[in-house]
């Protein structure tokens, strides 16, 4: 008995010293890995096992900060290459939280899981978060633009004598920064590879609207009109001859409008025109600009002679004195204007001319257009006389006074048709307008006041 008693104490005595021992063990070759990254564990593609703290943030930054910070965005265009240094964006890894991470795993285990765990250990890859700041980036690409981008600019045609000069048009850019950015954001990934990022910006070629050849096939006059204005005084002359000015080598291409009011601009007299007699419903009055419609008359002459049908356009309430019944187009700042579109399938040159108080707009175009010809006729089919006189007394006029408040006005309708010519006939003929003129009686005002 007293045998198996002592073969029990030295049994368990040998079980103590060998749980003792094995504890001793595990406990000794665990505490060794307490200030250590345990076995197995990488940041990225890098194995930081059995590194302090210090030696796995050191070796992070060093493998990856320090080569992301060499790294450069290169755009690649045409005439140079631009670079943005990835340190001027503050691209950055988080190293710090990914290291602690690191050190930490596995730590907060029983000491026999941190043994199994640095015993055998099945790995553990840690992945960094890539954060940067997009402002340099847009910064440049907002710089890039103002340098790379341009507004084409068109030809130009004008006359010298008999001949037309055509300058050259010139091509626009336009960088599709949207689409550059969107490229690049989506390459700023964190990549851990040394090579830098490289784009190639696209370009867009904007085409003028107005372009050489296109203006080169300009080269023959096609119509011509002309009005006299001699016996205008200073003011109706000013205003034509300005009108008239505005509108010399307008250009149009094919289906390209025209429009009087905003060609010329609003008649004021900060532009130089003048008080003149202006038609105002039957009436005659003064204001800036007056006789200005006879350039709007004018012009539209010449444009039907071209082929080229008006828009939008208007005839005076009252007959004009240059101009036979029905071929009249009048204007109005923000009421009444002259429009046309060009729809010769060429572009158009407008030449207007003032010499010797003599108005004339010459219109060319190419000569293809020009084995026609074309005149206005008008067909005169009512002319109504006014009734008789109507005498209004008036207390405000001093009895013996008289005054002429409407002067008599026959009332017209006229019909004005556009005739093709070929080859000496009419082969055609076009009902442009249908138009009557106001009938008006003349109305006197006579004075009845009689005077102290």
């Amino acid at each position: 008995m007293r045998k198996s008693i002592k073969i029990m104490i030295i049994l368990l005595l040998i079980v103590a010293l060998g749980t003792s021992g094995l504890y001793a063990y595990v406990n000794y070759n665990t505490k060794k890995w307490t200030s250590l990254v345990y076995p197995g564990i990488k940041i990225g593609e890098l194995d930081i096992s059995g590194k302090t703290l210090v030696q796995a943030k050191d070796m992070v930054t060093q493998k990856y900060q320090s080569t992301m910070l060499k790294k450069n965005v290169n755009i690649k265009t045409p005439q140079k290459t631009y670079s943005l240094n990835f340190a001027k964006m503050n691209a950055k890894y988080n190293i710090d939280e990914v290291v602690n991470e690191a050190f930490n795993y596995g730590k907060n285990l029983s000491l026999y899981e941190k043994y199994k765990l640095i015993r055998k250990s099945e790995g553990k890859v840690i992945t960094m978060k890539f954060t940067y700041d997009s402002k340099p980036l847009t910064d440049l690409i907002s710089n890039m633009k103002k340098e790379i981008n341009s507004t084409p600019k068109n030809a130009s045609i004008y006359m010298n004598g008999d001949t037309f000069i055509v300058t050259p048009d010139t091509k626009g850019s336009t960088l599709m920064d949207d689409k550059l950015k969107k490229e690049i954001l989506s390459k700023l990934n964190g990549d851990v590879s040394p090579a830098d990022i490289s784009v190639s910006a696209e370009i867009k070629t904007t085409l003028a609207t107005v372009t050489k050849e296109k203006l080169q096939t300009v080269n023959t006059k096609l119509s011509s009109f002309s009005s006299d204005f001699s016996t205008s005084a200073y003011g109706r002359s000013t205003n034509i001859t300005l009108a008239t000015k505005s509108i010399n080598g307008t250009i149009l291409m094919p289906g390209e409008s025209f429009s009087f009011n905003d060609t010329v601009g609003e008649r004021t007299a900060d532009k130089g025109y003048q008080p003149a007699p202006v038609d105002i419903g039957t009436k005659v009055s003064s204001d800036y600009g007056g006789g200005i419609c006879q350039v709007s008359t004018s012009l539209y002459n010449a444009i039907l002679r071209s082929n080229i049908n008006s828009t939008e356009r208007n005839h005076h309430s009252i007959p004009s004195t240059y101009i036979p019944l029905g071929m009249d187009a009048t204007v109005d700042w923000g009421n009444l204007d002259y429009k046309f579109t060009n729809t010769l399938g060429y572009p158009v040159f407008i030449e207007s001319i003032v010499n010797n108080k003599i108005l004339t707009f010459n219109v060319y175009s190419n000569s293809s257009l020009a084995n026609k010809s074309y005149t206005l006729v008008n067909d005169i089919y009512a002319a109504v006389q006014p009734g008789p006189t109507q005498y209004i007394d008036d207390a405000t006029l001093p009895v013996g006074s008289i005054v002429q408040e409407q002067f008599p006005l026959i009332g017209y309708k006229v019909r004005t048709y556009k005739n093709t010519i070929q080859n000496g006939n009419v082969i055609n003929r076009e009902l442009i307008s249908n138009d009557s003129y106001q009938l008006k009686a003349e109305v006197i005002r006579v004075g009845i006041k009689k005077v102290k």
